[in-house]
């Protein structure tokens, strides 16, 4: 075991020691977790945070609250200590997604978000070494590229010739309170943690001035939320294939996941039969449903492409993590994996930056938001930039260009440029070029 490093201090060493216990004991209880939140801690939880965040109910912003950080996290802990702490109501906004329609979105108060992370180091240590090693979403050093990666890998070195994928309806708002509270209890036993946060889960929402509350759900938004939702899934969905699915299927079989974003990789039909089945009926024992139509169970491998035309058919495909997974062949004719953007997050990747140049292009100088343009285009490759996708990360190129050019002629004070006029323009001022940025096919991908 470590031995204690005088620059950590006392709750981060005792973190790396229930990290140590957690590690090596999966049965094991944690009966004193709440009294790590002192003020030494929790001052580190608050310079953690993203400071440009946008602000809660409470209109404390994160440089207001530390103005007074010594007094803030004394009065915290203070009531913390005594139970008096109650979280704050999130503020409920409303984000664009890619199909037209919006998604709820929880931003918290100061004091919620210095508490959230402080309990969410707390839960990470513990179950960090529980989760499976093929669960990549918000855990430390694993990341949606990994996820995909391994996708790739298990396709072309395992038997694979089907794809159970399946989307959970409305995951994050249907969680239930006191399933996701008995599974926490099984690491768990310090009750004043607990009560905390069961406190966050009813802390509930302020929309159009009124207070909303449910017994189920985990706020999206918050800091805390990633982690319940990976613990709720660990015991519903990875656990339970681990030791009960694997146990009754006679081929191969395998689960990746991403939050509540999954595939099922699968040698036979019968087993990706009894798998599809078997699924539906364990997230209705938990009071989920999978969508019906985002949900399916279809033939995809080394076969795929043969046994479709002699069925007459399209070759199918699926989606994971806004990649189009296709079957495809290399230069020697050997079966790959085929990836591209998936057509509605393209849609809305452009979409998205049509509206950005059509509002920002009389705002500011085009130098100042140059700038930002670029840093969108490499923050788009840096996604979709994986293994067999250049085509894809390309046309966005592209489609950017022409946009740009579009909105440059359109500014009431500049002189319209011709192709030829622009086209120098950019070779003066760069934009930054597509570049796969994931290899897959490299060891160290990542």
């Amino acid at each position: 075991m470590c031995t204690q490093d005088t620059e950590l201090g006392n709750s981060r060493y005792k973190l790396l020691q229930i990290s140590w216990y957690a590690e090596r004991d999966n049965s094991i209880k944690f009966t004193s977790l709440a009294h790590l939140l002192d003020e030494e801690f929790l001052s580190d939880c608050y310079f953690s945070l993203n400071r440009n965040k946008a602000i809660g109910i409470d209109n404390i912003s994160w440089e207001e609250y530390g103005k007074y950080l010594d007094n803030n996290l004394e009065n915290l802990v203070n009531r913390l200590k005594k139970k008096k702490f109650k979280p704050v109501p999130a503020k409920r906004v409303y984000i664009p997604k890619g199909n037209g329609k919006t998604r709820p979105l929880g931003i918290s108060s100061i004091e919620n978000k210095i508490v959230e992370r402080g309990i969410t180091e707390i839960l990470s240590a513990i179950y960090e070494y529980d989760f499976i090693d093929e669960s990549y979403g918000f855990r430390v050093r694993r990341n949606a590229h990994q996820a995909l990666k391994k996708v790739s890998s298990d396709m072309m070195s395992k038997s694979i010739n089907h794809i159970v994928e399946a989307d959970i309806t409305g995951f994050f708002d249907n969680v239930s309170h006191d399933f996701l509270m008995g599974f926490l209890k099984n690491r768990i036993s310090d009750s004043s943690l607990l009560f905390l946060i069961n406190r966050f889960l009813k802390a509930g929402y302020v929309e159009d001035g009124l207070l909303i509350t449910s017994d189920k759900g985990t706020p999206q938004g918050s800091i805390l939320s990633p982690i319940l939702a990976n613990i709720f899934l660990h015991y519903v969905l990875d656990e339970w294939f681990e030791n009960v699915v694997k146990t009754h299927t006679k081929g191969y079989c395998g689960l990746i996941r991403y939050a509540d974003d999954f595939v099922c990789l699968v040698s036979l039909k019968k087993d990706a039969d009894r798998i599809e089945k078997a699924l539906k009926s364990r997230f209705n024992k938990y009071n989920l449903e999978l969508h019906p139509e985002k949900s399916s169970n279809i033939s995809f491998g080394r076969f795929e492409q043969e046994n479709a035309k002699n069925q007459n058919r399209k070759a199918n495909t699926f989606t994971f993590l806004g990649l189009t997974h296709f079957c495809d062949i290399t230069r020697r004719g050997y079966f790959k994996v085929g990836r591209k953007t998936s057509k509605k997050k393209f849609a809305s990747k452009c979409v998205d930056m049509n509206t950005w140049l059509r509002s920002v292009r009389n705002l500011t100088k085009t130098s100042k938001w140059w700038k930002i343009l670029d840093s969108k285009l490499r923050g788009h490759y840096q996604y979709y930039g994986v293994s067999e996708n250049y085509k894809g990360i390309k046309r966005y190129y592209n489609i950017t260009i022409k946009l740009v050019y579009k909105w440059l002629n359109r500014q009431s004070q500049k002189k319209r440029m011709n192709w030829i006029e622009f086209s120098s323009y950019l070779k003066h001022y760069p934009l930054s070029k597509p570049r796969i940025v994931h290899n897959f096919y490299l060891s160290d991908a990542r």
